[in-house]
């Protein structure tokens, strides 16, 4: 190994010192920091928020302290369908009642993934895996399907936010406590040769205590409720003794098995047009299995474009912090000029990203519009769910390299699929490692 030594840290410092212009970028960058001092303001004249295909929308949601962009995204679509169908000016489904039960699922299914590794030991990858967080906020498109089709949705009056879904921490921190406990308690009774019905016993006090702790902490989900609203012409509606499902079916009515996970990982342990999942990647025990199909990039666009034609919005997942200036709501790679400010090439390819733990999956959040000339999309619209007091009243603007860089999965419709692409996606897929970067949660 070789050792820095003294002379050599002087020679740089020297070297350094004699450079007039890190001299300049030095006094600007102590003073302003380095996405400040780095900022193009060209990016902003380069990414104005018009668009040729612009969907209605409402107004945008916010998921304030906590990691559920991929519920507010799924949820979001479905808004839109409401507004549209019901002609209302504004409404939101409950974010909190899909809370409670993805965590409530997540705990049972984390349960069942520690008696599946109790013959490893703890110091293993899986396991060390497992323990390192429980569960948490985040999912994937496949995981809000499986919670949709069991528990289904309620309009945001029959269970509104609480404090605890608003700003997750506290729960997310001894939720986990627990189910580490829980974890080294299921573990012993394995290696002490406990019959099954013991402990599935004990696991299902487990999750009483799961379900106490989330009740207390976010409310009692309901069963039944009343669905009272005003459209835009101002004509009153109510709709009585409605059940989270028969709400959905109603309401949303929109067919899940219709849907297909697009994503786009062009590295080379991944070839295109085949099939993929990911092992210990899931929230509810014999829900639906996370599966996506890896399309080239042009053939990524192109679909969601064309789900935007025919008036639909789609749900994205990204790596939102890359390139990326919350403030202005603008996701361009000329956001920031890194290698001019530093002169360094920060250069690498989406592959090498991946590869390298540089970027994954760390946002979901909803096209609403993209930007098409001369047959070429330039621009799209993003509906984020941060409030509206960020980007242009809670709406960001991508430009297309953006995300060719840096989108990795969408969900459009099966009849946009050809025939080989779908033929590709219902094969049995390639199970990734648990660790994989496909299998990151926004």
């Amino acid at each position: 190994m070789a050792e820095i030594t003294n002379e050599l840290t002087a020679k740089f410092a020297a070297e350094f010192k004699e450079n007039e212009k890190q001299q300049a970028v030095q006094n600007a960058v102590v003073k302003n920091g380095i996405t400040n001092s780095a900022e193009n303001i060209v990016a902003q004249s380069n990414n104005v928020p018009v668009f040729s295909i612009d969907l209605k929308t409402g107004n945008v949601s916010n998921q304030k302290q906590s990691g559920r962009c991929w519920m507010f995204a799924a949820l979001n679509t479905f808004r839109h369908k409401i507004l549209d169908n019901f002609d209302l000016k504004d409404f939101e489904l409950s974010q909190n009642y899909t809370n409670f039960w993805d965590k409530y699922e997540k705990s049972n299914y984390f349960y069942e993934n520690i008696l599946a590794t109790a013959d490893q030991e703890v110091t293993s990858r899986k396991v060390a895996f497992l323990l390192e967080t429980p569960q948490q906020d985040g999912g994937q498109w496949d995981m809000m399907v499986s919670l949709f089709d069991k528990y289904g949705v309620v309009p945001k009056a029959a269970m509104p936010e609480s404090s605890n879904s608003s700003n997750s921490r506290d729960l997310n921190n001894y939720l986990n406590k627990k189910l580490r406990k829980d974890a080294a308690i299921l573990r012993q009774l394995v290696a002490d040769g406990a019959s099954e019905n013991d402990i599935q016993a004990s696991r299902e006090d487990m999750l009483q205590e799961v379900y106490n702790i989330l009740a207390i902490s976010l409310g009692t989900p309901p069963t039944t409720f009343d669905f009272e609203y005003r459209d835009e012409n101002k004509e009153y509606h109510i709709d009585r003794d409605l059940t989270p499902k028969s709400f959905y079916d109603k309401y949303v009515g929109v067919d899940l098995n219709n849907y297909v996970p697009i994503i786009n990982a062009p590295t080379e342990d991944k070839p295109y047009n085949q099939s993929y999942t990911v092992e210990m990647l899931g929230n509810v025990v014999g829900g639906k299995q996370v599966k996506y199909l890896n399309l080239d990039m042009d053939t990524f666009k192109k679909l969601a474009i064309a789900q935007l034609e025919q008036g639909e919005s789609v749900w994205f997942g990204c790596d939102v912090g890359q390139s990326s200036n919350r403030q202005n709501g603008i996701m361009s790679l000329d956001t920031y000029d890194m290698n001019e400010l530093f002169d360094i090439d920060f250069t690498t390819t989406k592959a090498q990203r991946l590869d390298y733990g540089e970027s994954l999956m760390t946002h979901a959040m909803v096209l609403t519009g993209v930007d098409i000339v001369d047959d070429q999309s330039t621009k799209w619209k993003v509906e984020n769910s941060w409030g509206d007091k960020v980007g242009d009243k809670g709406f960001f603007v991508a430009s297309d390299a953006w995300m060719d860089e840096y989108t990795y999965q969408i969900v459009v419709r099966k009849d946009l699929l050809t025939a080989e692409q779908l033929k590709a996606y219902e094969k049995e897929p390639t199970v990734l490692a648990p660790w994989d970067p496909m299998g990151a949660l926004a």
